[in-house]
């Protein structure tokens, strides 16, 4: 990204740029061929508008998995993955995680550019899990014998069912339950 992109836009600006990101989440989410009109359309800003912030379709792209990745890393720093206790951490992380991969599924869906800042942050995150892991694993929270990459892409796998399988609706903290509780405790019998 050139300099411009260094500088901080005035609130207005931001707003502006907010309102067609989440305006190309939801019309490319319908329709991925959508055109830069339709989607400053439903923004509600002008065509010049949409053009003025982004030089083209590609940039709006990069734009919009780079703030989607974004929300998802603060998600998990919501979460305090360093400091809550690894329990509650996890909990926290998966509800606040589901919350915008709810929101944010067309973005977040998108095949990354491995240089990337969306790409960056997503390592970021995988690594902040496995730490996470490690915090559960040295409170007995999972087998020290667990290959904790393969814990960790479980756990993604049981996030990504549970938002293709939440027709019922279930609010995220009654999810992340479900997701935590299946990913230590399996579904064999309780004692």
């Amino acid at each position: 990204m050139g300099e411009r992109a260094a500088q901080p836009l005035r609130a207005d600006a931001e707003r502006s740029v907010r309102a067609i990101l989440e305006a190309a989440e939801r019309v490319l989410a319908e329709d991925p061929g959508a055109s830069m009109e339709q989607i400053a359309a439903a923004a509600g800003v002008a065509r010049t508008t949409i053009h003025r912030r982004f030089a083209n379709r590609q940039a709006l792209i990069e734009a919009l998995a780079t703030s989607a990745a974004r929300q998802l890393a603060q998600a998990v720093d919501d979460g305090r993955p360093d400091t809550a206790p690894p329990l509650v951490a996890m909990h926290r992380i998966t509800a606040n995680v589901l919350q915008v991969k709810g929101a944010w599924a067309f973005a977040l869906g998108l095949a990354e550019d491995p240089d990337s800042e969306a790409a960056a942050l997503q390592q970021d995150i995988n690594r902040r899990c496995i730490a996470v892991l490690e915090r559960a694993r040295a409170d007995k929270l999972i087998d020290e014998a667990a290959d904790l990459d393969w814990v960790r892409r479980v756990y993604y796998a049981l996030i990504g069912e549970s938002l293709r399988g939440n027709t019922n609706g279930a609010d995220p903290d009654t999810l992340a339950a479900r997701i935590i509780d299946t990913l230590l405790r399996g579904a064999g019998p309780r004692a």
